[in-house]
């Protein structure tokens, strides 16, 4: 039977799997999407899409626009994936970032027990919730305490801990996902993957003679956004609401994946990667790493793509199409 699905951040990465996903799946998908002065940077991920799509322009800050898009759409499912979603930013922008990521959860929260109630709800938690916090096998998962080390993590923990407010105290169907890394051709270029990625092909090809980064010896859990999305609608259709680390379970630093990218292309990284203080972030993660135990057992859930295959692929679309 066809749902109506309604995702905030639509037009991102992850908002445009899903979308892809739910139509592929025979559901009814609506969103919003934040005004642009630049109407290119708006849609550009979902525009194959569009004409599948039913659209309405909103912000995780303005509560009359979440409203109006809320009850004109009437879900059955809401995905929340809408963020300022980078943690270097965070730094530099932490009232808006707090503002966006933890006040609009409990916006969207209340809009929805108002309007739709008997909807489930599924919230795009992150790893960055953890911070320094590591369990003694060096992992983390579901039950890790939360001591985030960004502003950006601070504003996610708030989110995270207002959707299990709300189902516990109102008895809604909301659920944290609660993703480390995960990447695809559709990655903002602001983003390391991207980034180093994009970098190494310029490099290749004679546009430019090195590539400035940050800490290489930062470690994380990268995935495949495609299977993380589908993770996404396992978590919002289990039979009760929980909570769901969803990773690899490896963990691969910013220098192996440089080291990876630039010998696809023939290329040594050492030859080309510099450090830039600029890029190192005042508190840093050395390693994140997640247990999805709960999710591969619970949910059935299992990733189709390695750390190497998300990175081939992420180079031959760059390749292509850049």
């Amino acid at each position: 039977m066809s749902k109506r699905i309604f995702i905030t951040g639509i037009n991102g990465q992850d908002g445009a799997y899903l979308s892809e996903y739910m139509l592929k799946l025979g559901h009814e998908v609506h969103g919003i999407i934040r005004r642009n002065s630049v109407g290119e940077n708006q849609s550009g991920r979902i525009n194959y899409l569009k004409d599948k799509l039913c659209l309405y322009y909103g912000d995780m800050t303005d509560s009359c626009s979440l409203e109006n898009a809320l009850a004109k759409s009437k879900p059955d499912y809401v995905f929340h994936l809408a963020a300022q979603s980078h943690v270097r930013v965070s730094f530099d922008i932490p009232e808006y970032t707090m503002d966006v990521n933890g006040n609009g959860t409990l916006r969207l929260l209340e809009i929805c027990k108002r309007i739709c109630p008997e909807a489930h709800i599924y919230n795009a938690a992150t790893s960055e919730i953890f911070g320094l916090s590591i369990d003694v096998d060096n992992y983390q998962r579901e039950s890790t305490p939360m001591n985030p080390v960004s502003p950006y993590g601070i504003s996610k923990a708030m989110a995270y801990n207002a959707i299990r407010h709300y189902r516990r105290a109102y008895k809604m169907f909301a659920a944290n996902g609660i993703l480390f890394n995960h990447e695809s051709p559709k990655r903002s270029s602001a983003f390391i993957s991207q980034k180093i990625v994009r970098g190494a092909i310029n490099i290749d090809r004679g546009v430019s003679d090195k590539l400035e980064l940050g800490n290489l010896d930062s470690y994380r859990d990268w995935g495949h956004a495609k299977d993380y999305v589908r993770a996404m609608w396992l978590i919002a259709n289990h039979i009760e609401p929980m909570d769901f680390v969803i990773a690899s379970g490896e963990s691969h630093s910013v220098r192996d994946m440089c080291k990876l990218v630039f010998e696809y292309l023939g290329l040594n990284y050492e030859d080309y990667v510099v450090q830039n203080p600029k890029f190192i972030r005042p508190e840093e993660l050395p390693n994140l790493k997640g247990d999805a135990t709960k999710a591969k057992t619970i949910l059935g859930w299992q990733p189709i793509y390695t750390f190497e295959t998300l990175l081939y692929e992420m180079i031959e679309h760059s390749i292509k199409n850049n």
